[in-house]
């Protein structure tokens, strides 16, 4: 039994024309998925499906009311912080300073004018022409006269000294807060508006124009690349003998002539099973993807074609 199944394996190869030195696979394109980041209603799709586009150019929009009220805020929020570094950095005004000289010199008169009321309470505390309660009151109006003359003192000398670098530090730091905010809003802003980064076919649109998308979902598919490459499988025994940047031939189903590509990829590892768990014969059946770039001048050919590559 066991002889008969080998001499139908062996009369099955014999029938196989198929030369060995071809790989098989498809043609195909790198696919793009734009996604969404934020869930809001679609408002624009300007771009048909199946269209050639180029990089830049406006696949989807995404209503944008909310997130430019956003934008707004935070621009508000870096204004306002950059006017209160500007004014620590400037100090205080002429005008702030003059009011409080001017404080300053209404406290001394009133200090004065409390030490003397004072002095005289206590000469006639002793003649007992006042009791020791009018000489008490008179004593706490001097000594709040004291502490007001020291209090404005002491806000003169806040306005003249300037602002301590601790104060300047921490307005830098809420003026860089502010402003990574409002690149951040800036940024989720630009996110509504769906680009093209490359050049290629718009391949799916999957939602309609008024719907509102769920966040992480694709908004646009986009087949990149002028032309597509030939993704194939070559056999483990040619594998040592090509190299990226090689020319081979590829053979496209429709097409009478072949088209020569160049090799842009091969992988390092197999596809399939490991080499150091087959034998030899085993190994050679062992098949590395591969990709081969045509030439610009075939983007016309469509995704999914079947295509052959002669190896060496």
């Amino acid at each position: 039994m066991r002889y008969l199944i080998c001499l139908v394996l062996v009369s099955i190869a014999a029938c196989d024309g198929r030369p060995e030195n071809i790989a098989l696979g498809t043609l195909e394109r790198s696919r793009i998925a734009h996604t969404a980041t934020v869930s809001e209603v679609v408002v624009a799709l300007p771009v048909l499906q199946g269209s050639f586009v180029k990089q830049g150019d406006l696949l989807v929009k995404l209503d944008d009311t909310l997130q430019r009220a956003q934008v707004s805020k935070a621009q508000a929020d870096t204004a306002r912080a950059e006017a209160n570094l500007e004014k620590l950095r400037n100090g205080a005004r002429v005008e702030d300073v003059a009011a409080a000289v001017a404080k300053v010199a209404g406290a001394k008169a009133s200090l004065i004018e409390s030490e003397a009321n004072y002095k005289r309470a206590i000469e006639l505390r002793k003649s007992k022409t006042i009791s020791e309660a009018e000489r008490d009151r008179i004593l706490s109006v001097r000594d709040s006269s004291r502490a007001s003359l020291q209090s404005a003192e002491e806000e003169l000398r806040k306005l003249t000294n300037g602002t301590r670098i601790e104060e300047l530090h921490e307005a830098e730091a809420l003026l860089d807060a502010a402003t990574a905010v409002l690149a951040s809003e800036n940024k989720r802003l630009a996110d509504l508006t769906v680009l093209a980064t490359r050049d290629g076919i718009l391949d799916n649109l999957p939602w309609n124009l008024g719907e509102r998308v769920i966040a992480g979902s694709p908004l646009a598919i986009v087949l990149a690349g002028k032309a597509p490459f030939a993704r194939v499988y070559v056999p483990e025994p040619y594998r040592v003998r090509i190299h990226a940047g090689d020319e081979l031939v590829v053979h496209v189903d429709g097409l009478e002539q072949p088209l020569t590509g160049r090799l842009r990829w091969i992988a390092t590892e197999p596809a399939f099973t490991p080499y150091y768990a087959l034998n030899q014969e085993e190994r050679s059946r062992l098949m590395y993807l591969a990709e081969i770039q045509l030439p610009d001048d075939q983007a016309h050919l469509p995704n999914g074609i079947p295509a052959q590559v002669e190896l060496p």
